[in-house]
């Protein structure tokens, strides 16, 4: 028999490429195996020539990824074009274990597997000694399996108390009862997540966290492909493409990856958070679970959803909140549910059919950022409530000068009436206006008509807009002049805000000081 040349081989490859897959899966023997042309591919081939594809067609690589497009992809591409294993590095809430998880996409959609092998042993390549005996006693018999890419992926969080044993494998004493076997033999060896994992994808999320004794088993893994056991004279030369994912403030909190297992990682990965709030906007509006009977419900503006991912901005710039543990996407997430969910539950109460938010179910949202940030010192002495407070009016001062004039502007005009003289002389007669949490919309929109010329200044500043919509930007325009001190506002007990003179507000403060003691 004539050795096959490089062009044949391709040529039957490309040949067995084409069957598709619902003849793939009535191949059930070795022997057919062989006829139909397979030859065995490295997982990171694999990866490599379903990526090229995919590039060639310009066909997406990560759907639902947003914010990388220029960066993080890129990098993986290249990686995964290099054959290299991958450490995504980066805080919290980056995406990068959802990366791994698309990394699955590029995988074939079926492989062949020697049926009931314990490490999915290839036909053509087997490594393992039960697989071997297989074919020794069933040749070109030998039945085979199909796994699809979803059984070709494994998960594991690194924690203090993960073991050797759990990762790479130890003795059976059970296995070596039931089968009368001796230590001695390899057939008594219970294989770890990593083995089981071969022709996969295996991920490691928090890498710092695996103790440093655990990562140095990892060394041979990564450099030679093989595993070693208790001493067992066996090499299994595993097929894994390992993705990794750290957070650098590990490496100074809880601990850090061993420079000799670092430098077996091929390509590592910064990640980052969104750099503008539209991408902030698609990653929430993709995650966040609103409910169909809400969206119908509840009007939602765009100003608001951009409120949402400003209130992370102004979080990961805040001298209250740790720079260095960051802020995850999940905190958005949270917020932007919990706005939808203030409004319903308002709806809800008033039994009424149709609503649409307002500035005061922002501080619904109160509980999804107490829980999301990591506080400094300062923050501490704060407190989580009142520095989530503090978000939502940067926030508000932050958007209200992109709608109306700058109130530091206005406050140094001479000579000439200030665009909010009308309403702040409103206030200084002594009137008050209590916007409460639950008041129905009915009561909303007769509260914010009683303030003359707070509808003038939103026609003339924010022009076009629906009804409900120009009655939030009207409470908004309310908020915006109390951050910038035209107006005060404080907390009401049952719910909602009071705005008033901020002289008035002063001495009322004066008052309470006064009664306390």
């Amino acid at each position: 028999m004539f050795p096959v040349t490089p062009a044949a081989q391709a040529k039957q490859n490309m040949e067995y490429a084409k069957i598709p897959a619902s003849q793939l899966l009535k191949i059930k023997t070795l022997g057919e195996l062989k006829a139909a042309g397979y030859q065995p591919k490295s997982v990171k081939q694999e990866l490599r020539d379903n990526l090229i594809q995919r590039l060639k067609n310009q066909q997406p690589v990560f759907p639902g990824i947003y914010g990388y497009e220029h960066t993080v992809i890129p990098d993986v591409e290249r990686a995964i074009l290099s054959k290299h294993n991958i450490n995504l590095l980066g805080l919290r809430g980056q995406a990068k274990t959802r990366i791994a998880r698309l990394m699955v996409n590029l995988l074939d959609e079926y492989v062949p597997a020697i049926a009931g092998t314990e490490l999915n042993d290839d036909p053509l390549r087997p490594i393992s000694r039960q697989a071997l005996d297989l074919l020794a006693h069933h040749g070109d018999h030998t039945p085979i399996a199909w796994l699809p890419r979803s059984e070709r992926y494994t998960e594991k969080l690194a924690t203090p108390d993960v073991s050797v044993a759990d990762l790479i494998g130890d003795t059976d004493p059970i296995k070596a009862a039931s089968l009368k076997l001796p230590y001695s033999d390899e057939r008594v060896i219970h294989f770890g997540l990593i083995p089981r994992s071969h022709r996969g994808i295996f991920v490691i999320n928090e890498l710092p966290d695996l103790q440093a004794r655990i990562q140095v088993a990892l060394f041979n893994i990564l450099q030679e492909g093989d595993i070693q056991i208790r001493g067992f004279k066996v090499r299994l030369p595993l097929d894994i493409q390992f993705v990794f994912t750290a957070n650098p403030e590990d490496y100074t909190n809880r601990g850090s990856i061993v420079t000799p297992l670092k430098d077996r990682i091929d390509s590592q990965i910064i990640t980052h958070y969104p750099k503008d709030v539209e991408t902030g906007r698609k990653i929430t509006e993709q995650e966040a679970d609103i409910k169909p009977e809400q969206a119908q419900a509840i009007t939602i503006f765009d100003i608001a959803k951009d409120m949402v991912e400003q209130i992370a901005i102004e979080a990961r710039k805040s001298e209250y909140v740790d720079e260095k543990s960051g802020v995850s996407a999940r905190l958005t997430i949270s917020a932007y549910e919990n706005l939808v969910s203030a409004a319903e539950r308002r709806l809800l109460v008033n039994g009424e059919r149709q609503t649409a938010l307002r500035v005061g179910d922002f501080w619904g949202v109160i509980p999804a950022i107490a829980g999301k940030v990591e506080l400094v010192y300062e923050g501490e002495q704060e407190g989580a409530a009142i520095v989530a407070q503090n978000l939502l009016g940067k926030t508000i001062r932050t958007f209200f000068i992109r709608f109306f004039p700058d109130p530091e502007k206005e406050k140094k005009k001479k000579n000439a009436k200030s665009t909010y003289q009308e309403i702040t002389d409103w206030f200084g007669s002594g009137e008050t206006l209590d916007l409460l949490a639950d008041s129905s919309n009915q009561t909303y929109q007769t509260a914010l008509n009683r303030v003359p010329g707070l509808t003038g200044l939103v026609k003339e500043r924010v022009p076009n807009l629906s009804p409900a919509e120009h009655l939030f930007m009207m409470e908004f325009a309310l908020h915006g002049l109390a951050e910038y001190s035209l107006l005060s506002k404080k907390m009401l007990a049952l719910g909602g805000m009071q705005f008033n003179d901020i002289l008035g507000g002063m001495l009322d403060l004066d008052k309470l000081g006064r009664d306390d003691d």
